[in-house]
C-alpha cells in the first residue's frame, strides 16, 4: 500500500490521443493523477469538468492533470470530446496501474459487491514522490482540495 512520501510507481499507458504516456514524461512538474470509475457517468463527468474548469490555476502551479480509468482509448476519446477536456485520459484496461496504486477495490453498491476503481487522487511532486493521497474521493469540493495541496 502506497503512503505519502513514497516514490510514485512509474507506468506506461495509452492516452486518448493514442500516445504512450509515462510518469517519467512529467519529471520536474507536479502531477495530479486521478483515478475514476467510468467515462460518461455523473460523478466522473462532474470530476473531470471540475479539473477542466480549474486547469488555469493548476497550470499556473506548473501542474499536469492525468485521468485514469479502465475504459478503452476509444471510450476516452468520446468522453474527452463530449466534455472538451484539455488534459489526457489514460486507459488502464489491464489494471496494472490501478493495482500499482491500489485503487482496484471491492465495492458495495445497493447491497451488491463487485470490483471497481475506488475514486482516488494522487498528487506527485516534481521529483516523483507522492505528496498527497486522496482516497475514497467525494467529488464536491475535491478539485479545490487538490489545488490547496499544490505549492
Amino acid at each position: 500500500m502506497l503512503k505519502e512520501g513514497d516514490k510514485a510507481p512509474d507506468f506506461k499507458l495509452t492516452a486518448d490521443d493514442d500516445s504512450v504516456v509515462s510518469l517519467k514524461d512529467f519529471k520536474g512538474k507536479t502531477v495530479v493523477l486521478y483515478f475514476y470509475p467510468k467515462d460518461n457517468t455523473s460523478g466522473c463527468t462532474k470530476e473531470a469538468s471540475g479539473f477542466k474548469e480549474a486547469l488555469d490555476a493548476f497550470e499556473e502551479k506548473d501542474t499536469v492533470i492525468l485521468g485514469v480509468s479502465k475504459d478503452s482509448v476509444k471510450s476516452h476519446k468520446k468522453f474527452k470530446e463530449k466534455l472538451e477536456l484539455p488534459f489526457l485520459l489514460l486507459s488502464d484496461e489491464e489494471l496494472n496501474v490501478c493495482n500499482a496504486y491500489d485503487v482496484w477495490k471491492e465495492k458495495t453498491v445497493c447491497g451488491r459487491t463487485s470490483m471497481g476503481i475506488e475514486r482516488s487522487t494522487f498528487v506527485i511532486d516534481p521529483k516523483g514522490k507522492i505528496k498527497k493521497i486522496f482516497p475514497k474521493v467525494k467529488v464536491a469540493g475535491h478539485v479545490e482540495d487538490v489545488l490547496k495541496e499544490i505549492e
